[in-house]
């Protein structure tokens, strides 16, 4: 049988594997992920419990003057609240320092048949704005929607990332709004780096190849050493002739 001080070792090592408090975690297929920047909570579960059955009560009203449908979407309501209770609990949106990602776990309209997951990773660079909304309904119950916006073509606000119930979207939207310009200030000092590493190359030349540039960097430079160059070719030419020519006459005078 194991000893006191076994077992107490065994439960703080337990305790280290299945904390997430550190700065990196692992996920379900053991891959490590990214550090987590800002983790937003979603607190205001009776507040959205209470929004989503008003909104469902309204329509099975309205369903129910219609066409009678409204009647087994009443009777289906005690369901209804069990998979948004499900749904909330699971939730999970945090900011990593390259990512936004949202998970959820929900139950399947009929809750014996399973579950549904969904994991949405939206990188950083494609995020144009975070947009805060509360309808009038919203603000009675004192629920937020938040969307996320993406760069590039205007799309339908249909197509964007949308997520209710958050406790403190503004918050939210502070540290992604932050972080975007971390991002681009990093981007900008590397521009900058890069553009100063360019006169510090041509600086480490060899002495040689710099005197040469130095010495020929004009193009008339060089234009008036070549014609130098011609001039004593042809002045060396001339002498040669009058040295011959004085022999000559030396020869015949003889």
């Amino acid at each position: 049988m194991a000893s006191l001080d076994e077992v107490v070792e065994i439960d703080s090592l337990e305790k280290g594997l299945l904390s997430g408090d550190g700065s990196s975690s692992r996920g379900e297929n053991g891959a490590e992920e990214e550090a987590v920047l800002y983790n937003a909570s979603f607190e205001m579960e009776e507040s959205f419990i209470k929004y989503q059955t008003a909104r469902w009560v309204l329509y099975s009203l309205l369903l129910i003057l219609a066409w009678g449908i409204g009647l087994f979407m009443l009777i289906y309501l005690p369901v209804r609240r069990y998979i948004l209770r499900r749904d909330i609990r699971s939730r999970k949106l945090y900011l990593t320092p390259n990512s936004i990602v949202y998970k959820v776990t929900r139950p399947v309209p009929f809750p014996c048949f399973g579950v549904l997951k969904k994991e949405k990773h939206i990188l950083l660079p494609s995020v144009a704005d975070i947009v805060i909304e509360q309808g009038y309904l919203q603000s009675y119950f004192g629920v937020y929607s938040l969307r996320i916006e993406n760069v590039g073509v205007r799309r339908p606000p249909s197509d964007d990332v949308q997520i209710q119930g958050i406790a403190n979207p503004r918050a939210f939207r502070k540290a992604v709004l932050m972080r975007l310009s971390n991002m681009r200030n990093e981007a900008f000092s590397r521009q900058v780096s890069t553009t100063e590493d360019v006169p510090s190359l041509r600086l480490q030349m060899s002495p040689s190849k710099s005197l040469r540039q130095d010495s020929f960097s004009h193009p008339t430079d060089l234009v008036l050493l070549q014609k130098l160059e011609e001039v004593g070719s042809s002045v060396k030419r001339i002498q040669s002739l009058i040295e011959e020519q004085s022999t000559q006459t030396s020869e015949h005078a003889d």
